[in-house]
């Protein structure tokens, strides 16, 4: 069995750090990937980091998880809320998937209320900034590893 978590991000997650800082903090999807990765190898487990600004490179990378990965952390960003796509590609995954926001997405937009990713997520996080990426790592370990 993999022991691999990908860690999915949607359109504009490259600018992390930069972009609205106010909502997104300071820290970069470089210092994510860090976080993590150091969550995940106190675990036993390693990360993927991937990015795209592109809905079907996203729908790639789930299908290539599907042979690669144990489990996925995904922040599908604006896809959220209109991905069927990307909802499509992860009921095609067998393994955990927690999806993942930065902002609390109920404090915003009610548009950005509804999440067709959350219909497949086995758990949500959101509003805990990057930090949520590092608490959805342990809990992908968790499951992988039988807990």
């Amino acid at each position: 069995m993999t022991t691999t978590i990908y860690i999915l991000n949607g359109p504009n997650l490259n600018l992390l750090g930069q972009r609205q800082p106010e909502i997104y903090g300071h820290e970069t999807l470089a210092d994510v990937e860090r976080r993590c990765a150091e969550v995940a190898a106190e675990k036993g487990f390693s990360v993927r980091l991937f990015q795209s600004n592109h809905e079907g490179t996203i729908v790639d990378q789930i299908h290539e998880a599907r042979q690669a990965a144990c489990g996925i952390v995904i922040n599908p960003a604006a896809y959220t809320h209109t991905s069927v796509a990307i909802l499509d590609a992860l009921n095609t995954f067998e393994g955990p998937v927690i999806e993942c926001h930065i902002s609390n997405v109920h404090k915003r937009e009610s548009f950005r209320h509804h999440s067709y990713v959350s219909l497949r997520a086995d758990g949500v996080l959101a509003g805990f900034g990057i930090e949520g990426y590092e608490l959805a790592v342990r809990r992908i370990c968790s499951l992988c590893a039988g807990g």
